[in-house]
């Protein structure tokens, strides 16, 4: 035990002690929750592009890519991208051995395999945001652009985009406020997040309280923070529109 946490409180010696390291926990959490987002967005866009393109088999991939996403439950797919992933990759060692005398082993850490399957999950959830957001933008406004000689580029960027991202930003929020709560579940497969070093240390001197509600405050001011940041990007991609227009 610090000097430090010798002279505080007896009541509060347990907190000291295991605090830091929830602390490190907690910017983990945050670490996975961005990178997450960041490949959540990525594949919307992509799914989101794929649903509304003419060619059927993108089409089919990306319908099938968010239905079936969307109806399984977020700890039954981290379960099976880690633990099943793992095997897979057991897999492919033993037949590169045997196949090759290659010697590569595969391991997947937990805070990628958290990164990739927050973020698969919701990309499914970003691809439906973004297909209603593209959808909302007058056709006319890109004919208006093709006739002024833009490049579809330039058309995205100036016309589409800005637009798309003032009907898509409430669904973002939505889907980032549940995705950062989701980071949670990363404590299963043994990351070291703020929830699971929590967990031990309520486990080690039974008093679960002492350190989950300190845990729900954090999380509670991230979303209040995330909350304030998408209602000034709401104010900003809104400028100029009339409160009740579409």
């Amino acid at each position: 035990m610090s000097p430090f946490c010798e002279s505080v409180p007896s009541t509060f010696v347990n907190l000291c002690q295991y605090g830091p390291p929830i602390i490190d926990g907690a910017i983990i959490t945050i670490e996975v929750a961005f990178l997450s987002l960041l490949l959540s967005v990525m594949l919307g866009l992509l799914g989101a592009s794929a649903k509304l393109s003419s060619n059927l088999i993108l089409k089919g991939i990306a319908t099938t890519y968010t239905t079936l996403i969307r109806g399984v439950p977020d700890l039954v797919l981290m379960m099976l991208i880690f633990f099943g992933g793992q095997m897979a990759m057991n897999n492919l060692s033993d037949w590169l051995y045997d196949t090759y005398e290659w010697e590569i082993f595969f391991n997947i850490n937990e805070f990628f395999a958290g990164v990739v399957t927050i973020g698969f999950i919701f990309g499914a959830y970003m691809a439906e945001t973004f297909r209603g957001a593209f959808q909302a933008v007058e056709n006319g406004q890109i004919e208006a652009g093709k006739a002024y000689g833009m490049t579809p580029w330039q058309i995205f960027i100036r016309i589409m985009f800005p637009q798309m991202m003032r009907h898509a930003l409430p669904g973002i929020g939505n889907n980032w406020l549940v995705l950062l709560k989701t980071t949670a579940l990363v404590s299963v497969i043994g990351l070291s997040d703020m929830v699971r070093l929590a967990s031990e240390a309520s486990k080690a001197v039974h008093e679960p309280f002492m350190f989950f509600i300190p845990v729900a405050m954090a999380y509670l001011v991230l979303t209040s923070l995330s909350e304030w940041m998408l209602n000034k990007l709401e104010r900003k991609y809104s400028a100029g529109i009339h409160r009740g227009a579409t």
